[in-house]
């Protein structure tokens, strides 16, 4: 569907050339919703203004649907911007319209019948959990409300691609929740490709389908979000998956915990899947006759299933709990020693 080749920006300065996106390289799925993470700075918004040309690229290829639309002259990129959908993180509202005017702007833009863009517009207020509120101005609207209609209004050409530039960090929890279960929704019933930029991995977690980790305008890492969270090969990566599955109150209790055995190993255990589901730790006790204490755990939702971790104390002869560790390796689950007791 889209397919990014060698995409490079630079911006010049008087006295220095700043490499915003290098060399990237990425193939986006038709109907998947596709996440960019990175902190500030690592060029990620600057990338997804690549995609529909609000920046220019330096060099390299943006091709949607075959089309490069990195070659095409202002009135083709025009049209060809029609299927492109983008929300911003603070809503760009016209303020002096109405909910029903903002969202049917675009659409008096394209030049479509007012006949016509009225039933549009009613359609996706409807869809965006709008209706009752067409009339009111976006400052009697909350940061959520007015986020429905930066949705409504990007979907009003029907496009095929959705690009949200950190469309939710400027809300809170629950608003953020409630913005994302809508994007997996409009992704599920219009079948959309969604890009989505974010520093927060929660946001990945939940909704995404692949995810990409951009550091200083590179991707330095990129795959199915459960393969991410289960193996994080980058510094960077590690740091943004223990902001869902890491708690420094949890790693503080557990330091005090493991200082009072003085036999044993502490293991955390990976799980994935239906196996987070499963009773491994009464099978090991139970079969290879071990003592095993659980210290700790946690276990989160991705779109592609669950993931989950569990510290447990094992203790026995050094043989035993090496059969221990085989036995549950075995099993997929991934083991980490974390520490022999001493």
């Amino acid at each position: 569907m889209i397919s990014i080749k060698n995409l490079s920006k630079v911006f010049s300065t008087k006295t220095s050339d700043i490499h915003a996106v290098k060399n990237l390289d990425l193939e986006i799925n038709s109907g998947e919703i596709f996440g960019v993470i990175g902190y500030s700075g690592a060029g990620k918004s600057t990338f997804i203004r690549l995609i529909n040309r609000l920046e220019d690229p330096t060099s390299g290829q943006v091709e949607i649907n075959g089309e490069d639309i990195t070659k095409l002259d202002k009135n083709k990129l025009r049209i060809s911007r029609q299927e492109i959908g983008m929300i911003f993180q603070h809503f760009n509202l016209l303020w002096s319209r109405t909910i029903r005017e903002n969202i049917a702007f675009p659409l008096e833009i394209a030049g479509i019948p007012k006949a016509e863009r009225l039933e549009k517009v009613d359609e996706l207020i409807e869809l965006v959990g709008l209706a009752g509120r067409e009339n009111a101005y976006p400052s009697e609207l909350s940061g959520g409300q007015k986020q429905r209609v930066g949705i409504a209004r990007a979907l009003a050409n029907d496009p095929k691609v959705l690009l949200c530039d950190e469309a939710t960090s400027a809300l809170d929890p629950e608003t953020t929740d409630s913005i994302l279960d809508l994007l997996v929704d409009i992704n599920e019933k219009l079948g959309l490709t969604i890009i989505l930029i974010t520093h927060e991995m929660h946001v990945i977690r939940k909704i995404c389908h692949r995810v990409a980790v951009m550091e200083e305008g590179k991707v330095v890492e990129q795959g199915d979000v459960l393969d991410v969270f289960l193996h994080p090969k980058k510094a960077v990566t590690k740091k943004f998956v223990e902001q869902v599955m890491g708690d420094q109150t949890q790693d503080d209790s557990l330091e005090v915990i493991t200082s009072t055995y003085t036999s044993g190993k502490i293991l955390r255990l990976h799980f994935v899947g239906e196996l987070t589901n499963q009773a491994l730790i009464s099978q090991v006790a139970r079969q290879l006759n071990m003592e095993i204490s659980i210290l700790q755990g946690k276990v989160t939702q991705t779109q592609k299933g669950a993931y989950g971790s569990l510290v447990v104390h094992i203790d026995g002869t050094p043989e035993e709990m090496e059969r221990a560790i085989d036995y549950i390796t075995s099993t997929s689950v991934r083991v980490e020693v974390l520490d022999s007791a001493r």
